[in-house]
């Protein structure tokens, strides 16, 4: 497959040859091992096709500037897993075998691995498979762990541009109690107010701030920043902690930003979006700057309309890191190959 092949098709829709599985049998998980993509064979009694028994992961490999494989804080990834496994009574992997199964997909992938600014994509993923459609009260005694690796480019099409959000104050994105999650239910939750935004607004994404408190858009966190301070609400059960966020966080103290890490409102983000800026934070999304803000019915404009200079130095502060431009001062990356 071209390392190319991604750059006409929508993001994670291009995959690698292979991937890394291993099946749980209610005591252990096997020896994984590399396989064709392709169709898995699930009964359709399977725990996960009737009560959601699903977590995933979202981490990025990157081709350094010396051609080294460099994967991007690996180890909080597999924790934020593990944590989503034991929120739905699912297996947590141990941490040495999905570590293995992450690396061994992407040696395999090397040569379909972008040059910066694109990346490999992977997707570990963790399924209940046990065939038992009475199991609504109880979990899937078999499941079913494997890693799923895409070349890919900019999450949002058009590359860097300022986005369009659209507020949601009465909805959350999803379950209180499985926020912190990452699994599919919540992107269900949010799917249909996000088309609804996309649809009547050609928006890109929906912020939620249930009772007006601001928390996260439906595929990544939100930021407000400016000159001198980056503005986040502190994590909690409700929304999921990013990976990147506290990348971002962390590489904003390090350039002498104020973080700060409290909850706001609406009216407190329209106030700070007038002269200030406001971005994303996710894997795909990277950093993502907001040039428009639509609530009730009204366009709020985010600074000047454009992707701010703070976003975009936070940005290329992230990726310089990743892709070994910059050094590793604190320890996250994982150089293989």
């Amino acid at each position: 497959m071209s390392a190319a092949a991604h750059e006409t098709a929508p993001f994670g829709a291009v995959f690698t040859e292979k991937l890394s599985m291993s099946r749980w049998d209610g005591e252990r998980f096997e020896e994984p091992h590399l396989e064709p993509v392709g169709p898995i064979p699930i009964h359709p009694a399977a725990h996960v096709l009737h009560y959601s028994s699903s977590v995933f992961e979202g981490l990025k490999a990157h081709r350094g500037i010396g051609g080294e494989l460099r994967l991007f804080r690996l180890d909080r990834h597999i924790e934020r897993m593990q944590q989503s496994a034991r929120l739905l009574y699912l297996p947590a992997p141990d941490k040495e075998l999905l570590e293995r199964m992450i690396i061994e997909v992407v040696l395999e992938a090397r040569d379909a691995i972008p040059q910066p600014p694109g990346s490999l994509y992977l997707r570990p993923t963790l399924i209940g498979t046990e065939a038992n459609i009475g199991a609504a009260a109880a979990p899937s005694k078999e499941a079913l762990l494997y890693v799923l690796a895409s070349p890919v480019g900019d999450y949002f099409s058009g590359a860097i541009r300022p986005l369009k959000v659209v507020v949601e104050s009465h909805r959350p994105r999803s379950t209180p109690s499985f926020g912190m999650a990452k699994t599919g239910a919540n992107y269900a939750a949010a799917l249909g107010l996000i088309m609804e935004a996309k649809h009547t607004h050609a928006a890109d994404q929906v912020l939620f701030a249930p009772g007006g408190d601001v928390q996260e858009t439906g595929a990544a966190n939100f930021i407000l920043l400016d000159d001198r301070r980056v503005l986040t609400k502190p994590l909690d059960p409700s929304f999921l902690p990013g990976v990147t966020r506290d990348s971002v966080l962390v590489i904003a103290r390090d350039l002498g930003y104020e973080v700060i890490e409290r909850d706001f409102t609406i009216e407190e983000m329209l106030e700070f979006a007038e002269s200030g800026e406001a971005a994303l934070s996710g894997t795909a999304a990277v950093l993502a700057g907001v040039g428009t803000i639509l609530h009730e019915g009204r366009a709020h404009q985010v600074g000047g309309g454009h992707v701010g200079p703070n976003t975009l130095r936070l940005r290329a502060a992230l990726t310089a890191l990743q892709t070994g431009s910059t050094p590793d001062t604190h320890g996250w990356i994982r150089t293989i190959g």
